[in-house]
């Protein structure tokens, strides 16, 4: 679990890591450089949890040796559907990483939003939609493993 007190942003308890696969943790649904070692270690402080289409067909083996929950969303309202796993496992208690137009509502109903401006681009909504913006896949998951980051990034 990680804590991190934020001033004027508010406490964080965050139990669950969720976080969108094509795009954001892969490319061409291949892991990108350096997520596999970052998903290991946040994997030892809390659930790590990959929402995908998977539509390259590659996640299941690409994750293979990394502890996570895997979950192959339907066919249509992904958007939805990323929310709503969010909010099952307790959005307080979440932080959400993506970069798609479907990822938007799952950045916003989780506790803490991180947006990927990464080789895919970004789609605007979910960065309008999250609390911060990274332009690298491990910069965000570094954020979470380096609380202070995170601290310093959101506090006013």
């Amino acid at each position: 679990m990680l804590n991190i007190d934020i001033p004027a942003f508010g406490k964080l308890v965050l139990k669950h890591i969720v976080l969108d696969y094509n795009g954001t943790l892969s490319l061409d649904g291949r892991l990108l450089e350096g997520v596999k070692d970052q998903l290991n270690k946040l994997a030892k402080i809390a659930h790590v949890h990959i929402l995908t289409a998977d539509t390259f067909g590659l996640a299941g083996s690409q994750l293979k040796d990394i502890p996570c929950k895997l979950h192959i969303l339907e066919k249509n309202n992904e958007d939805l559907q990323k929310e709503n796993y969010v909010n099952s496992l307790g959005a307080e208690h979440v932080a959400a990483i993506g970069n798609g137009n479907n990822d938007r509502s799952m950045l916003k109903a989780a506790r803490l939003g991180i947006a990927v401006l990464g080789t895919e681009g970004c789609a605007n909504a979910a960065i309008l939609a999250a609390d911060i913006i990274v332009t690298d896949i491990n910069h965000g998951l570094d954020l979470l493993l380096n609380p202070l980051r995170c601290k310093a990034t959101l506090r006013f």
